[in-house]
């Protein structure tokens, strides 16, 4: 069965994850469009993952392997501040492992990721960064209603050369109101 056949599922992700999903950011070809560090161990991020918080969401899009579940893509959306004042927004971080980017995994998360946010969690703001250069993440925030809000200049250094990166963040299509 080809990779591009097999069921993907978008589940929340669980403790017993952490160290697949440590492993997927910090892979090749991936966390070169995060702020993450080449070269890595999985565990100086396993401890952050395998957290639960109510206030936060962890998913992974999972396939099956004949060794069992794959972890191929995560999303997350994560309290920006403690303040009362910023409860209304999350952060959003996604990615897609290298071998199915294109795949339309990132989109799957996307709308499970907004459909906890719009429907179950009060969130009317979610904001993220993305590399200035990543066309192909960018149209898939856009596609999911994000906007540009500015350009944040010389933003990471990657691979030896300070890079931009694109503001972008989406409200809420239709918040919540009273009946």
């Amino acid at each position: 069965m080809t990779e591009q056949k097999k069921e993907i599922r978008i589940r929340a992700a669980e403790p017993f994850d952490a160290a697949a999903m440590s492993a997927l950011i910090g892979s090749e070809y991936v966390f070169e469009g995060t702020l993450q560090m080449p070269l890595a161990a999985v565990a100086s991020r396993v401890e952050r993952y395998a957290k639960t918080d109510g206030n936060n969401l962890n998913l992974v899009a999972v396939t099956e392997t004949d060794s069992g579940e794959q972890v191929i893509g995560v999303s997350g959306l994560y309290q920006t501040h403690p303040s009362l004042r910023r409860g209304h927004t999350r952060s959003l971080a996604l990615t897609v492992a290298a071998p199915w980017q294109g795949k339309g995994i990132g989109h799957k998360l996307m709308a499970a990721t907004t459909h906890w946010a719009d429907n179950w969690a009060h969130v009317l703001r979610i904001e993220l960064t993305v590399f200035a250069d990543n066309a192909r993440a960018i149209a898939l925030y856009e596609r999911h209603g994000f906007a540009r809000e500015g350009m944040l200049r010389a933003f990471a250094l990657r691979d030896g050369e300070y890079v931009d990166a694109l503001a972008m963040a989406r409200l809420h299509p239709k918040p919540p109101a009273i009946r």
